[in-house]
């Protein structure tokens, strides 16, 4: 069993594979005080590689990510250089391509200057959404994009922030316990609500 759970909802499969990319210890605190490293290497390094690209095999390249991106320290990320730009694409163990690279250091650029002007990124996040996570009607299937995933993809783009189209952000919404839409019988739909 899966943490315990003898039965996992389907709906449950991605946040079970965002958790072992954060490492369980942190993954509830990371998705409930937004920790900055953990939210900016899930959302804007990791989702961003894996665009076009199965979640799995960016998953199973988390710990280099991790590793060559400095433990996905925002300030640190920003600082990088061409050399750097280069040892990364020489880097088999993570997706070696241009203007994924170039992106992950441009959004922790604007990642850091959003943090700056709101606070913080998860002040910034919870502009688009109500303060409390927001339940959703449920369907008999997910939308991959809301109002409200278009409105902050849109913006993240003014400011920006590259690969970020309206279905990362709303998956990463989802991930974070922003949207509640998760089938009533998902553990994530019982932890967001505080059940």
């Amino acid at each position: 069993s899966t943490f315990g759970l003898k039965k996992i909802s389907k709906c449950a499969k991605p946040f079970i594979d965002l958790n072992f990319f954060i490492g369980r210890k942190c993954f509830r605190s990371a998705c409930n005080n937004f920790e900055t490293k953990s939210i900016f290497g899930a959302f804007l390094i990791l989702e961003g590689a894996q665009a076009g690209l199965s979640w799995d095999t960016i998953l199973k390249k988390r710990d280099r990510y991790h590793e060559v991106f400095d433990g996905f320290d925002p300030e640190k990320v920003a600082r990088y250089d061409k050399k750097k730009v280069q040892a990364l694409l020489r880097d088999a163990g993570i997706v070696r391509n241009r203007l994924k690279i170039a992106s992950a250091i441009s959004n922790a650029r604007a990642f850091l200057q959003v943090c700056q002007e709101f606070g913080s990124f998860d002040a910034y996040l919870r502009g688009f959404t109500a303060k409390t996570p927001k339940g959703e009607a449920r369907r008999k299937s997910l939308p991959v994009t809301t109002a409200a995933s278009d409105a902050l993809s849109k913006d993240l783009q003014k400011r920006g922030f590259r690969f970020v189209g309206s279905t990362i952000c709303y998956a990463f919404m989802q991930a974070v316990g922003v949207v509640n839409d998760h089938r009533h019988d998902c553990f994530r739909y019982r932890e967001i609500r505080g059940d």
